[in-house]
């Protein structure tokens, strides 16, 4: 079954093409990205076959005035007589979106209609700069695959088992019933990813598939998993709360916004930019690229030390806190450009850690390697895993699972 993968944001179309029967049996077509959508000048960049000796590549630098013009070019490359992977679009069966939030309204993947549509559209509030683009794709992609069944693929449905122990804030009751203040969590398509992979590896069934989950990128959140289910996230009613990460500052004390804003005359947007695009890492070395920080580090550079001791003491404090909250835990899994691929960010955050029974082993650590593999010392109470994440494989998976009626 063919699945196309569409991520929409607000400039721009990332997505992929997959021939897919299930988790262990696909193929990866075609992906790409169209950027800059309603500049002067957009790109697209479309591979076929990528990653494999097939690979070819055709990059387009040229208008995109919306999205609809950057879909179009999409099909017109996927559907070329000499370089496409498809006939036509009629062979796609499903197109799969990656949708930030409907709160409590659905709490897993669907098949768009307008009911669903109109409640994308209600969490517009909730997420200003991803809701307004998500529904755009879906409603462009609806043009251009008249035949193929559009779904929903929620980044926050995984978090829609937390308890209200755990999702609600310790404010006025009422700002949860009235304005839906609450945690909702994102990276939620990873996390479900990682612990089903995981609970695969560790052999596992799902009820006991107890596991922290830890997808480090340059976005950052940790999940607690309790029996194959999300019991507290790191993320909340947006994906500012939590760890330290690559431009957000993460968890932060919210009379600080008032002293700065009344401090520098800043409004209320002023304050939420700078926590979300000129905080973390950037907002104390200048830079959010953690291989640069840790590079600066190693070389001597004070401040980006200082960046990444904070990056890693964040992430300490969760865990401590999440094992608390995950008593009977089987692993903690490593995912995301960070996770996957920084054995030293790695080693650091296991520093110390050994009361509770986290040891690495550090010839494994250092191993890279595109499979799931075991990273603890042979005295580690607890496993300690790297999982590559693959975002757009699971929402084909949800995708091919809703077509066939079949539960997720």
């Amino acid at each position: 079954m063919k699945i196309l993968v569409i991520n929409a944001g607000s400039s721009s179309i990332k997505y992929q093409l997959l021939d897919l029967e299930d988790v262990h049996h696909f193929s990866l077509l075609a992906s790409g990205l169209v950027e800059k959508i309603a500049e002067p000048v957009g790109r697209i960049t479309h591979k076929v076959f990528p990653g494999s000796p097939k690979e070819a590549k055709v990059v387009e630098d040229r208008p995109f005035p919306s999205h609809r013009e950057g879909l179009s070019r999409v099909v017109d490359l996927l559907c070329d007589p000499e370089n496409g992977v498809i006939r036509d679009a009629a062979e796609i069966a499903g197109v799969g979106h990656r949708v930030l939030n409907c709160g409590e309204v659905y709490s897993d993947t669907v098949r768009v209609d307008a009911d669903v549509k109109a409640a994308i559209r209600d969490f517009f509030p909730l997420g200003p700069l991803h809701n307004p683009a998500n529904l755009m794709g879906i409603e462009v992609a609806e043009e251009f695959f008249p035949s193929a069944a559009q779904v929903a693929v929620f980044d926050t449905a995984f978090h829609g088992t937390m308890p209200p122990k755990a999702f609600l804030y310790a404010v006025p009751y009422e700002w949860y019933e009235k304005f839906r203040l609450r945690k909702y969590g994102f990276h939620g398509t990873s996390h479900k990813f990682i612990a089903r992979a995981a609970q695969e590896f560790l052999g596992i069934p799902r009820e006991e598939t107890d596991i922290i989950s830890l997808h480090l990128g340059n976005g950052c959140s940790m999940a607690a998993v309790r029996g194959g289910k999300c019991v507290d996230t790191s993320m909340g009613v947006t994906p500012l709360e939590g760890l330290v990460m690559g431009t957000r500052s993460g968890d932060i004390d919210a009379t600080a916004v008032e002293y700065i804003a009344d401090k520098t005359g800043a409004d209320v947007h002023q304050m939420l930019v700078a926590l979300n695009k000129k905080s973390g890492l950037k907002g104390i070395c200048g830079v959010n690229d953690m291989r640069e920080v840790v590079a600066a580090a190693e070389g001597g550079n004070e401040r980006a030390a200082l960046a990444l001791d904070m990056f890693v003491y964040r992430i300490q404090k969760y865990i401590g806190s999440y094992l608390a909250v995950v008593p009977n835990v089987k692993a903690l899994v490593f995912t995301g450009g960070i996770g996957e691929n920084s054995d030293g960010v790695r080693a650091r955050i296991f520093q110390g850690l050994e009361h509770l029974g986290l040891v690495l082993d550090p010839e494994k650590n250092a191993i890279r390697s595109p499979e799931p593999r075991e990273i603890q010392a042979a005295e580690a109470k607890t496993k300690i895993l790297v999982i590559p994440t693959n975002e757009e494989l699971q929402i084909a998976l949800e995708t091919k699972a809703v077509i066939e009626g079949r539960e997720i």
